[in-house]
């Protein structure tokens, strides 16, 4: 499959440029991450700390990820860090993550976007969905009511080395060849969100 990778940029960056990362990590480390819990309609019914919401089988919480394109319609995707939790080193959609409590999910979406990939871009909600998947490795489990976001963007990120390993630009007919053929590489959302968004063509008409 002939992909852009962006490998080589993340082996020689700069002890600066990693630690400009570094403060936002120590206080996440300090500061549990209180997340929301829903039913199955996505209204709230309690909050609970991260990690603890994805153990014994997982509690509904809610989530979102964000699909980002850009104009060659080329998608770009990202190699999850092996220091994650659960679902480690398998690619995935450039950014998944959960709104705080007290936070709206417009606000969570932007702040992860720019905190885990090094930019923004204008975001659009186009659908949501329910899974239900457990990390065999970690024991983990993902219960997530997911709200699936899409945004176009021309440059290349610029990811935080302690959240992604690898990022790269991939066609979406290379991309669907290579989830048919491969997919334990992926995460269990991503194959979800991604048929969704090509069969219903929100947005990913081919060039």
């Amino acid at each position: 499959m002939q992909v852009e990778s962006s490998n080589p940029q993340l082996a020689s960056i700069g002890k600066a440029e990693k630690e400009r990362f570094l403060p936002r990590q120590t206080e996440k480390q300090k500061v549990p991450e209180i997340i929301v819990l829903v039913d199955e309609r996505d209204n709230p019914i309690g909050y609970e700390e991260k990690l603890a919401a994805h153990r014994d089988g997982g509690k509904l919480h809610r989530a979102f990820s964000i699909f980002i394109f850009n104009s060659k319609k080329q998608a770009l995707l990202q190699l999850r860090s092996k220091a994650k939790h659960h679902f480690q080193s398998l690619w995935s959609n450039p950014c998944c993550s959960h709104p705080i409590k007290g936070e709206k999910l417009e606000a969570a979406v932007h702040r992860k976007l720019k905190q885990e990939l090094g930019f923004d871009t204008p975001l659009k909600e186009t659908f949501s969905f329910v899974y239900k998947a457990t990390d065999p490795k970690s024991g983990l489990t993902e219960h997530e009511f997911d709200h699936v976001f899409i945004g176009q963007y021309d440059r290349d990120p610029k990811p935080n080395p302690e959240e992604v390993d690898d990022w790269k630009w991939v066609t979406l007919a290379e991309l669907q060849r290579d989830l048919d053929k491969n997919p334990a590489k992926y995460t269990p959302w991503f194959p979800i969100a991604f048929n969704k968004l090509r069969k219903e063509n929100l947005g990913l008409s081919e060039a």
